[in-house]
């Protein structure tokens, strides 16, 4: 009698050796490596990309350090300069943006643009260039003379005295840059509330909705051809900034290759920005400058008493001391000031 109790169990044949063509190999991740590595070459791209941008930036010495400057604030704050230097143009492109012949340079726009820190509401308040100011070591005067006597330097430091707002970012803009810019996004949309004929800045448009060319969007900004002269200028300037980074930050400019080289191309000639910018500086400022331009920001002139004719400085343009030291001193801190400006 067979008997295999205690035993504990017999050894199972070996397993059978499928031949080679009937073994399944498994699949190796191949595409995660792949994808790793494209990712890898993207970010190189787009790092090179933003040295070139850096690289191809315009600086000048327009922030710098002195005695009660200041201190730094919540957000950001920038100072953007439309100059009406004539620098770089020929005769012929004098005359085809209708410039003149003016000398040296100006101060044409300011613009105070304040960003809050965690993603508020940006800011964005004119300084008329015919504000009457105090102008260190050169008494009181238009705010653009302090960029006359001294450059941008000194019409950095002349805004933050008046405004006790300490200026993180400086940006400046002449014609010819600005007319390369309207050129490179194809020209502006702006709806323009009253016919303007000014000879003075080669302009005639009537009223409605067009598209501006370059010229045109010049004359546009520069023209006092109004009942508010300076007042109503800077109200047209800010349209008109708004509309051209509407335009600039659009489907059709961003994702068509031969106008968004040409724009970084244009842009990076024409913009010159403070020695300590650099083009990751430059990226919070296109999307505030939308959000202004839209109803997710506000734009607006610093509060203003009325003009008066000063010996010496000719038509002035004269502050609400006390609204205007309200609102500056509540970007200051980075609270709202929905409750002391009009839209």
């Amino acid at each position: 009698m067979d008997d295999r109790r205690g035993q504990v169990g017999t050894a199972s044949p070996p397993p059978q050796k499928l031949p080679r063509w009937m073994r399944v190999r498994p699949r190796r991740p191949r595409w995660g490596r792949r994808v790793a590595i494209a990712l890898l070459v993207v970010l190189v791209l787009l790092l090179g990309l933003a040295v070139w941008v850096d690289l191809r930036l315009q600086r000048v010495d327009a922030l710098t350090d002195y005695a009660e400057r200041p201190a730094a604030t919540p957000g950001a704050d920038w100072l953007v300069v439309g100059s009406d230097s004539r620098e770089g143009l020929t005769g012929e492109r004098r005359r085809q943006l209708g410039t003149g012949d003016a000398a040296g340079r100006r101060a044409d726009t300011m613009m105070l643009l304040h960003i809050p820190r965690g993603g508020g509401s940006p800011t964005l308040v004119s300084l008329p260039r015919d504000s009457y100011v105090p102008i260190p070591g050169r008494g009181r005067n238009k705010l653009n003379a302090a960029y006359a006597f001294g450059g941008p330097k000194l019409l950095a430091q002349t805004v933050e005295r008046v405004t006790g707002i300490r200026i993180d970012h400086y940006m400046e803009i002449g014609f010819d840059g600005f007319a390369s810019v309207v050129d490179a996004v194809g020209g502006v949309r702006i709806c323009v509330k009253e016919s303007i004929n000014d000879p003075n800045a080669a302009l005639r448009l009537k009223a409605g909705c067009q598209e501006l060319n370059s010229k045109q969007a010049l004359g546009y900004v520069r023209t006092r051809a109004s009942a508010r002269g300076d007042l109503d200028r800077v109200e047209r300037q800010r349209e008109l900034l708004g509309a051209l980074i509407d335009k600039a930050t659009s489907p059709g400019v961003i994702l068509n290759p031969f106008r968004n080289l040409r724009l970084v191309l244009s842009g990076t000639d024409a913009i010159a920005v403070d020695d300590g910018d650099h083009v990751w500086s430059l990226l919070r400022f296109p999307f505030a400058m939308r959000a202004v331009s839209g109803n997710g920001g506000i734009a607006t002139t610093v509060p203003v008493a009325g003009t008066q004719t000063v010996s010496g400085a000719g038509s002035v343009v004269v502050w609400d001391r006390q609204r205007a030291l309200a609102l500056f001193d509540a970007l200051r801190q980075d609270r709202s000031v929905q409750n002391l400006v009009g839209k």
